[in-house]
């Protein structure tokens, strides 16, 4: 297994891919970061609009952000760690070398956990250092110190990591490299925010919203954006259960992909 994750490891990081992608997310963050913070400052002087959020609370959901709009990017990574084989035909080679299917994907998705939690540090970092001077010289604070913030910024790293093993899982089922990008993004993009919103309209439903990935993310953080612009109503899941429920994405995405797409002959 060892000799596995290396090999894994290796075809990950001799690409480009991964820096361009991480580079990508460090500017979008910083962006989205600043701009966000700069908006709420305004929003909360004047009392006015979805986004009147105060101190530690604003913190929090601007620190956020790596889960909130970010996690496109690992899981992307992720899965370009398996449809690259299938782009490139390169899973019958690697099969030759490792032969036991469920070592292989496994080292895969161990593979990327590394480079997941480089994602976490670099997009983290860039929403801090774009973020915290504007809360700090503009609103209530930074709140740097505080252990609620600290949490939220190294939990927010560790999602980003579980998000590039969901990634691998995914690209485990759906081999089509184009149709994994363009799905992943449809769903982190479009799907999941209106679901969550649509499904939060309705008491009898309110509990389901929870369990979706993203929701789940925001419970393992303990901040969620999306719940804040909605006035902070939407419950989120415990930390350990909201672990649970990611671990479980990743472990049942995982396991259709052996038993479908690394059970088939491939040649």
């Amino acid at each position: 297994m060892r000799a596995a994750v290396v090999a894994e490891y290796r075809k990950l990081v001799t690409t480009r891919m991964w820096w361009v992608l991480l580079l990508a997310l460090a500017a979008y963050l910083a962006f989205i970061g600043g701009a966000l913070a700069f908006s709420i400052v305004v929003a909360a002087e004047n009392e006015q609009g979805d986004l009147m959020l105060h101190g530690v609370d604003a913190a929090a959901s601007i620190y956020g952000l790596t889960n909130a709009i970010g996690y496109v990017f690992p899981l992307v990574i992720g899965s370009l760690a398996m449809t690259t084989e299938f782009r490139h035909q390169t899973i019958t080679q690697s099969l030759l070398v490792e032969p036991r299917r469920g070592v292989f994907l496994g080292a895969k998705l161990l593979a990327t956990l590394p480079l997941g939690l480089l994602y976490g540090v670099v997009a983290t970092a860039a929403v801090v250092l774009a973020s915290a001077p504007v809360l700090a010289g503009l609103g209530d604070g930074a709140f740097l110190t505080e252990p609620d913030i600290i949490e939220v910024l190294l939990l927010s790293v560790v999602v980003t990591a579980l998000w590039a093993m969901i990634g691998v899982a995914f690209g485990s089922v759906l081999t089509n490299q184009v149709a994994a990008i363009v799905v992943i993004l449809a769903v982190t993009q479009f799907v999941e925010p209106i679901a969550r919103v649509a499904l939060g309209a309705f008491d009898a439903l309110d509990g389901v919203a929870k369990f979706l990935p993203g929701a789940a993310a925001d419970g393992l953080i303990g901040a969620s954006l999306l719940g804040s612009m909605d006035g902070g109503s939407a419950e989120l899941l415990p930390r350990w259960a909201a672990l649970l429920v990611m671990l479980a994405y990743a472990g049942i995405l995982a396991a259709i992909g052996r038993f479908t797409t690394l059970r088939r002959d491939i040649g």
